[in-house]
This record gives structure tokens, sequence and C-alpha cells, in this order.
């Protein structure tokens, strides 16, 4: 599949708070490694100033590492976002993210742009704020974030920012939300990423650790698991059908992040499940094939 005519791939622009938690690492190294993919790049994305006074830059820096370890540096186009969210609805924070947005999205292709967003919204906000012409381009924001349906409430990727939240709800580009019931769905256990993901190269014995030593710090208590909450943001471009979705009126946000549901906005996509075995499987899958090819390098070496 290394060869797939141009029809056959899909644009992509993955938005990554990289450095927040630990599963943003699973899917960056997923993304990378499926050849359906298109990539035209990763935009490192704030994550508030909750854990960091230097959110945005603790991405980018968690980005590059990735790249790094896959003997990547250099290949894959990697732009700073916004470092901080928007200050109100009506006023954007320019960045090389979503200066990459706006790039893409009006460049001549005909093919539709994903972009996928792991953390808030500040990037597509800014550049729809910074090119209203972005509203009359094909573009599908796939965004991991927002509360339960119909109420809402308390979400951390949405709490980042909901002026963007707004401004992206309110707009006509195409949106596929996955809230926190569906992302939630994606649990793994330590013993199934040790014996499925440890052994697999550099790579993979970096996300199992990293993930392990986020839990340990972060966490009170037992833990034995992680959700790779991510990960269905390439699961719903790779497999549309791979979930229960309905198109429903993009609600509004109240600033307690509960859904206002005025009808007055076009409708978006809303994910309420998800085909957890494939994704999850399809990572390991080409995971488990990357090693095996960097080995194969080695030895021919």
């Amino acid at each position: 599949m290394t060869n797939l005519p141009r029809e056959k791939r899909a644009r992509l622009i993955l938005n990554t708070d990289a450095k927040n938690e630990a599963d943003d690492q699973f899917t960056i190294v997923h993304a990378l490694l499926t050849p359906t993919f298109d990539f035209h790049g990763i935009i490192a994305a704030h994550f508030g100033a909750h854990r960091s006074m230097t959110s945005m830059e603790d991405s980018r820096a968690e980005i590059d590492h990735l790249l790094d370890l896959m003997n990547l540096s250099g290949k894959i186009p990697v732009a700073n976002g916004a470092a901080k969210a928007l200050p109100d609805e009506d006023t954007p924070v320019p960045s090389p993210g979503a200066q990459l947005i706006i790039d893409q999205a009006m460049s001549d292709d005909d093919r539709p742009l994903y972009v996928a967003f792991l953390g808030p919204l500040t990037d597509m906000a800014s550049a729809l704020l910074l090119e209203p012409r972005l509203n009359e381009r094909d573009v599908i924001c796939v965004w991991i974030g927002g509360g339960v349906w119909p109420s809402g409430g308390r979400e951390f990727n949405l709490m980042n920012d909901i002026a963007a939240a707004n401004v992206v709800m309110r707009s006509k580009i195409q949106v596929w939300q996955i809230p926190s019931t569906v992302y939630r769905m994606m649990a793994v256990s330590y013993a199934e990423l040790q014996e499925r993901c440890e052994d697999k190269g550099p790579i993979g014995k970096y996300l199992v650790d990293q993930l392990i030593e986020w839990n340990l710090r972060v966490h009170q208590g037992p833990i034995e698991h992680r959700s790779l909450g991510d990960t269905p943001a390439l699961s719903v471009i790779l497999n549309p059908m791979g979930g229960v979705s309905e198109w429903r009126p993009a609600p509004e946000f109240s600033p307690q992040m509960h859904y206002i549901h005025n009808g007055q906005n076009r409708p978006i996509k809303v994910y309420d499940t998800i085909d957890v075995r494939y994704i999850l499987e399809d990572f390991y899958a080409k995971l488990a094939r990357f090693n095996r090819g960097v080995q194969e390098l080695a030895n021919f070496g």
C-alpha cells in the first residue's frame, strides 16, 4: 500500500496537544504509519496553563521527539500553533499552524482537507477568522472534544478554548465531533500495550514507558490502564462507518461548557460509538510492520 494513487489518499493535517497527557503520542505515530494519509503537516497545540505555562512549546518538543525516534525528522512539516486560547469569539490568534491550515485549504486540490484536532480548536477558529473563505472550502474538522450529548458539561479540550469551539460550530465547514462518551471507550491495559507495543523498537518502548510514567505521576491510587482517546480521530477517517453517528444541528457552548441547542447552525456529524477493535488492531499491525521494516534495513546495512 505504499504507492496508493493520489485520489485514494486522504489529505490530513494533525493538530495535537502532544504533551498534555500520554495518548496523543499513539495517535501521532499511528497517523504517520498510515499510507492512506497524504500528510500535510502536524501542528503543535497548546493545552492551557493548567499543567504548563509553555504548553504549545511542550507539544512541539514532544512532536519533534517522536519524529526523531522514528527517523522522520525533517521529513514531515511541523508548525507551531497558537500559544494560548482566543481572547474572544471575534479575535484570532495568528500562528504558523493556522496559516498552514489556510494554505492547504485554499490550495488547488479537489480532495477534502481533513484537519484532526486532538485538543482545543484554537487554530481552526483562528484560520476561519483570518480567512473567512474557508467557509466555502471542502474542509472536514474532526474534533476530539465536547461533553456528553445533549447536556454537555466540563470537558478538557473544550475547556481550553470555549470561544474557539463556538467559532467553529457557527462556521460552515464540516465538523465531525467525537465527544467524551466515545473517546473514553478506547481503554487499553498495561499488559496489552506491553505485549503489543513495548518490543517494537525505540518508538514502541517509548510509547508504553511514557504512558505508564504519566499515570504514576498524575493518578492517585491503583491504575493499570489508559484510554487512547485521541485515536478515534483517525478511525472515523479510515473507517467512517465504523461507529454509530448522527447528523445534528451544531450546538454552541455556554461558559459552563453546556450545549446550547438553538437550531441555528448547520448540521455536524456526532459519533455515539466507535469500533474500538478495528482501530486498535490497525495500530498494532502497523507498528509491528514498521518495526520489521526497520530491522530489515538494519540487517541489510
